[in-house]
């Protein structure tokens, strides 16, 4: 390239740059990306330059100074190094010196990748992407070849941070806590269906905070999730107000082992939706009419009135749904003494449910995980995703400041905003 470029001052203006650089890039024929391009010899430059940076910080001389001849350390010379960028593969010159103690950080020794190109792997994978696909995307797109291997080590290196964020501290109260479960194939001998339990606590300040994720054979009684519950206990939560589940046998008594003063509440949508699974669809919609009632009263009596009501035109044809309905009443009625405001929290799904689909679009174009750990890992990725800080934690989806209102009087002097 032969264009001259203007010298910047010392605050650099990025776009007056960019747009001398791209000019320049035009009046020499220069291609802006791909091999040869403009931002790969960018790269290859700030790279050089910031190698050449190090080197003098760790010599204690600048190039050429005479410094250099008195015998001791000194460079070298250079060594050719190819690494993979965010652009494509990079061709670099690295210096090196006398006694080889020169240890740059900007470009490692034996790394073969910049950092960013992990956290596109790593991005890749949490949007479902198998290591195939990876590995042909990034051929197709940048023009280099990185090995399945590869890219399942990129992704193994979570492990570690997988293993920290699941036993960080929490929050010391949570008004609600939604526990659910989702399902996914994992070879252990042979494929088999096996639970995968998320926990999410709504934070005082009104984010969904994913506390973490336990993998479970099917079937978990109370000492499996009074083990769960201590757990999170034992890593900072004392109280939790409102816990939302869907009859997972022995988490009710296990909820209130731990936190006695906890409401156990089941999960209204799922209640609904099972409702709908004994019935033939062509009675839906009506049955829909007739449930809405039930779950809409103002107090406990009225919704018993509004039940027999629908009992009385339903459960004849589909008596599973009595069954159902009879077994869920418990820990279906608290919800008809809370506030409308505390009603909208803990009858939404969505906290859970849009998890979960994230969760499923990872997992659909894998068919099944070779380990227990594979399952963990990529269901870890995804909830990494969500959230750049790496916590897990979303912004609640509706109004938040008329449902803490709610659970302030409703649970005076348990609900303190700023102890999150």
């Amino acid at each position: 390239m032969t264009s001259t470029i203007e010298p910047v001052p010392d605050r650099i203006d990025q776009q007056q740059l960019a747009q001398q650089l791209v000019e320049a890039a035009r009046a020499d024929g220069v291609e802006l990306v791909g091999p040869g391009g403009l931002l790969s010899g960018l790269t290859k430059t700030v790279l050089e330059t910031a190698l050449e940076a190090e080197m003098i910080e760790h010599l204690g001389y600048e190039r050429h100074d005479p410094v250099g001849r008195d015998g001791g350390n000194s460079r070298n010379g250079t060594r050719t190094k190819t690494v993979l960028t965010e652009i494509g593969p990079v061709e670099i010159e690295v210096p090196r010196d006398r006694d080889a103690s020169f240890d740059p950080v900007i470009v490692r020794k034996r790394q073969r990748r910049l950092d960013g190109i992990d956290e596109i792997v790593l991005s890749l994978t949490a949007r479902g992407l198998t290591t195939g696909e990876i590995a042909a995307h990034f051929e197709e797109v940048y023009g280099a070849k990185v090995s399945r291997d590869t890219i399942s080590r990129i992704t193994d290196k979570v492990v570690e941070e997988m293993t920290e964020w699941q036993n960080r501290p929490l929050d010391p109260v949570y008004p609600v806590l939604f526990i659910d479960a989702i399902h996914l194939k994992v070879r252990d001998g042979q494929v088999t269906n096996r639970p995968f339990y998320v926990v999410i606590g709504v934070t005082v300040d009104g984010r969904r905070d994913v506390l973490g994720i336990w993998a479970g054979v099917g079937g978990e009684g109370a000492k499996y999730w009074l083990a769960v519950l201590t757990e999170i206990k034992n890593r900072g939560t004392a109280d939790v107000c409102i816990a939302v589940c869907d009859g997972l046998t022995g988490l009710g008594e296990a909820i209130t082992t731990v936190w006695p003063r906890t409401v156990v509440q089941t999960c209204i949508l799922h209640l609904i939706r099972n409702t709908f699974r004994y019935a033939s669809r062509r009675d839906w919609e009506a049955m829909a009419k007739d449930l809405r009632p039930v779950y809409t009263a103002a107090t406990e009596q009225a919704a018993q009135a509004r039940y027999d009501e629908f009992a009385g035109r339903w459960v004849a044809q589909y008596p599973a749904i009595g069954t159902l309905w009879q077994r869920a009443w418990p820990e279906f009625v608290p919800f008809l003494d809370y506030d409308v405001e505390i009603r909208r929290v803990i009858c939404s799904t969505n906290a859970i449910e849009s998890l979960n689909a994230r969760y499923r679009r990872a997992v659909r174009a894998r068919g099944h995980f070779p380990t227990e750990q594979a399952a963990l890992k990529c269901l870890y990725l995804v909830t990494r995703s969500l959230d750049p800080t790496g916590k897990g934690r979303t912004r609640w989806s509706m109004r938040w400041k008329p449902a803490l209102n709610a659970f302030a009087i409703t649970f005076e002097g348990r609900i303190v905003p700023g102890t999150a």
